[in-house]
């Protein structure tokens, strides 16, 4: 899981894909933390993302290095908002704190469940782990 965190955190923008009906639907995400041993995410109730997960739990991540290394990170989407994990979140980026807060009912927390992230690089290497 560590690596995974680093490497997320490392690229600083990475991106998550959703599914709306039948479409696809890609957005930048930056913020990324371990939390009671789970890789945690963030996001608002108010956004598209969200509904679509509650929809349709299944999430790809991919991010991508200056040096060419990549990861794809799968799993479903689990929501696990506590005034814990909200507080972690704020206190870890405290930019958050602009939008958001631990007393209110749209920022949301989630993790990846049985989710498995592929390494690759531009010379062949690969990697997988379950997280």
């Amino acid at each position: 899981m560590n690596e995974v965190l680093k490497f997320l955190q490392d690229c600083g923008v990475f991106y998550v894909a959703t599914v709306d009906g039948n479409l696809p639907k890609v957005r930048p995400f930056g913020f990324i933390m371990e939390h009671e041993g789970k890789l945690c995410f963030s996001t608002s109730n108010q956004k598209p993302v969200y509904a679509q997960l509650m929809t349709n739990p299944n999430i790809e991540i991919s991010a991508t290095t200056k040096d060419g290394r990549w990861v794809r990170l799968s799993g479903k989407a689990v929501f696990c908002t506590t005034k814990e994990a909200k507080a972690k979140a704020l206190e870890l980026v405290p930019m958050l704190k602009g939008m958001y807060s631990v007393e209110d009912t749209i920022f949301e927390i989630f993790y990846l469940e049985n989710a498995v992230a592929n390494f690759f690089s531009m010379s062949g290497e690969h990697k997988t782990i379950n997280l």
